[in-house]
Protein backbone atom coordinates (compact mmCIF):
# COMPACT_ATOMS: atom_id res chain seq x y z
CA UNK A 1 0.00 0.00 0.00
CA UNK A 2 2.81 2.35 0.83
CA UNK A 3 4.18 1.76 -2.70
CA UNK A 4 0.83 2.74 -4.28
CA UNK A 5 0.65 5.90 -2.15
CA UNK A 6 4.21 6.81 -3.16
CA UNK A 7 3.40 6.24 -6.83
CA UNK A 8 0.28 8.38 -6.57
CA UNK A 9 2.28 11.12 -4.91
CA UNK A 10 5.14 10.81 -7.43
CA UNK A 11 2.66 10.83 -10.29
CA UNK A 12 1.03 13.86 -8.73
CA UNK A 13 4.42 15.44 -8.14
CA UNK A 14 5.52 14.72 -11.69
CA UNK A 15 2.32 16.20 -13.03
CA UNK A 16 2.74 19.25 -10.82
CA UNK A 17 6.34 19.69 -11.99
CA UNK A 18 5.19 19.40 -15.63
CA UNK A 19 2.45 21.97 -15.04
CA UNK A 20 4.88 24.36 -13.34
CA UNK A 21 7.40 23.90 -16.15
CA UNK A 22 4.68 24.47 -18.74
CA UNK A 23 3.50 27.60 -16.96
CA UNK A 24 7.07 28.87 -16.61
CA UNK A 25 7.64 28.32 -20.33
CA UNK A 26 4.41 30.11 -21.20
CA UNK A 27 5.29 33.01 -18.90
CA UNK A 28 8.75 33.19 -20.46
CA UNK A 29 7.26 33.32 -23.98
CA UNK A 30 4.77 35.99 -22.95
CA UNK A 31 7.50 38.07 -21.32
CA UNK A 32 9.65 37.79 -24.45
CA UNK A 33 6.69 38.84 -26.59
CA UNK A 34 6.00 41.77 -24.25
CA UNK A 35 9.65 42.83 -24.43
CA UNK A 36 9.56 42.62 -28.22
CA UNK A 37 6.41 44.75 -28.43
CA UNK A 38 7.88 47.28 -26.01
CA UNK A 39 11.10 47.52 -28.04
CA UNK A 40 9.11 48.01 -31.26
CA UNK A 41 7.10 50.81 -29.65
CA UNK A 42 10.25 52.46 -28.30
CA UNK A 43 12.03 52.11 -31.65
CA UNK A 44 9.11 53.77 -33.43
CA UNK A 45 9.11 56.58 -30.88
CA UNK A 46 12.87 56.97 -31.26
CA UNK A 47 12.55 57.11 -35.06
CA UNK A 48 9.92 59.85 -34.92
CA UNK A 49 11.98 61.74 -32.35
CA UNK A 50 15.10 61.46 -34.52
CA UNK A 51 13.19 62.76 -37.55
CA UNK A 52 11.85 65.72 -35.56
CA UNK A 53 15.35 66.44 -34.20
CA UNK A 54 16.74 66.42 -37.74
CA UNK A 55 14.03 68.87 -38.78
CA UNK A 56 14.95 71.10 -35.83
CA UNK A 57 18.64 70.99 -36.75
CA UNK A 58 17.91 71.91 -40.37
CA UNK A 59 15.60 74.72 -39.28
CA UNK A 60 18.29 76.00 -36.92
CA UNK A 61 20.84 75.88 -39.73
CA UNK A 62 18.58 78.02 -41.93
CA UNK A 63 18.01 80.39 -39.01
CA UNK A 64 21.75 80.88 -38.50
CA UNK A 65 22.19 81.41 -42.24
CA UNK A 66 19.56 84.16 -42.24
CA UNK A 67 21.09 85.66 -39.10
CA UNK A 68 24.44 86.04 -40.83
CA UNK A 69 22.75 87.39 -43.95
CA UNK A 70 21.07 89.99 -41.74
CA UNK A 71 24.39 90.86 -40.10
CA UNK A 72 25.93 91.26 -43.56
CA UNK A 73 23.07 93.56 -44.62
CA UNK A 74 23.55 95.66 -41.47
CA UNK A 75 27.27 95.85 -42.12
CA UNK A 76 26.50 96.89 -45.72
CA UNK A 77 24.87 100.06 -44.33
CA UNK A 78 28.26 101.27 -43.12
CA UNK A 79 30.55 99.90 -45.87
CA UNK A 80 30.15 98.86 -49.49
CA UNK A 81 28.26 95.59 -50.06
CA UNK A 82 31.30 93.82 -51.48
CA UNK A 83 33.32 94.76 -48.41
CA UNK A 84 30.56 93.60 -46.03
CA UNK A 85 30.49 90.24 -47.81
CA UNK A 86 34.28 90.00 -47.67
CA UNK A 87 34.32 90.80 -43.94
CA UNK A 88 31.70 88.11 -43.24
CA UNK A 89 33.67 85.65 -45.38
CA UNK A 90 36.75 86.41 -43.27
CA UNK A 91 34.72 85.92 -40.06
CA UNK A 92 33.55 82.51 -41.29
CA UNK A 93 37.08 81.56 -42.37
CA UNK A 94 38.37 82.36 -38.88
CA UNK A 95 35.51 80.45 -37.23
CA UNK A 96 36.17 77.47 -39.49
CA UNK A 97 39.88 77.51 -38.64
CA UNK A 98 39.32 77.70 -34.88
CA UNK A 99 36.72 74.92 -34.91
CA UNK A 100 39.00 72.81 -37.11
CA UNK A 101 41.90 73.22 -34.68
CA UNK A 102 39.73 72.21 -31.72
CA UNK A 103 38.43 69.20 -33.66
CA UNK A 104 41.96 68.16 -34.60
CA UNK A 105 43.08 68.37 -30.96
CA UNK A 106 40.14 66.24 -29.82
CA UNK A 107 40.74 63.66 -32.57
CA UNK A 108 44.37 63.34 -31.55
CA UNK A 109 43.33 62.87 -27.93
CA UNK A 110 40.85 60.13 -28.94
CA UNK A 111 43.29 58.06 -31.00
CA UNK A 112 44.11 55.25 -30.93
CA UNK A 113 40.59 54.08 -30.14
CA UNK A 114 41.70 51.71 -27.39
CA UNK A 115 40.74 51.74 -23.73
CA UNK A 116 44.32 52.30 -22.62
CA UNK A 117 43.50 52.80 -18.93
CA UNK A 118 41.34 49.67 -18.83
CA UNK A 119 44.09 47.66 -20.53
CA UNK A 120 46.62 48.95 -18.01
CA UNK A 121 44.31 48.04 -15.10
CA UNK A 122 43.72 44.57 -16.57
CA UNK A 123 47.47 44.01 -16.80
CA UNK A 124 47.90 45.11 -13.20
CA UNK A 125 45.12 42.77 -12.10
CA UNK A 126 46.62 39.90 -14.09
CA UNK A 127 50.03 40.51 -12.54
CA UNK A 128 48.52 40.68 -9.04
CA UNK A 129 46.64 37.40 -9.50
CA UNK A 130 49.54 35.47 -11.00
CA UNK A 131 51.57 33.53 -8.48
Amino acid sequence: MAGNADQARNGGLRAAVRRVAGHATAIGRLEAELAQLELKRKAASFGVGAALALGAVLSGLFMVTFLFATLTAVLAIFVDTWLALLIMTFVFAMLTGVLGLFARRLFKKATPPLPEQAIHEAKLTRDAVRP
